[in-house]
Order: structure tokens, then C-alpha cells, then sequence
């Protein structure tokens, strides 16, 4: 899905950084290095960009329009 606006623990906003953090994964840097470069300190903020997965696209082939 989409990712969401704000961590579901601490409330920081983290939908800014979405598109810069997913951008240089698929260019192959750390994950670590992104986050760290992105001031996301905190294990809540740095889970929601781990454990997050991209399946609108999935989701949209199904729609009917």
C-alpha cells in the first residue's frame, strides 16, 4: 500500500522521505546509510521504512475502471 503519513509509534511525519529512501534502495545502498542520512534515529520510524511494501501496483491491475 501506500506508505503512511506519520510512524504509528512516535508520530513523526515520514511520507516526505519515501520516494528519496526507495530511490537509492533500488540503486543498492544500505538501507542503514539512507536512514541515517535521513536523521530517522528512532527503531519506530526506521521499522516503518523496513518493513514497508510497495503493492499498489499489484492492487490497480485488478481495478476495474
Amino acid at each position: 500500500m501506500i506508505i503512511p503519513i506519520r510512524c504509528f509509534t512516535c508520530g513523526k511525519p515520514i511520507a516526505q522521505d519515501w520516494d528519496e529512501y526507495s530511490k537509492q534502495v533500488s540503486n543498492g545502498e544500505s538501507p542503514k546509510k539512507i536512514l541515517d542520512s535521513l536523521d530517522y534515529r528512532r527503531y519506530c520510524c526506521r521499522r516503518m521504512f523496513l518493513s514497508h511494501s510497495e503493492i499498489i501496483d499489484e492492487i490497480m491491475r485488478f481495478k476495474k475502471f
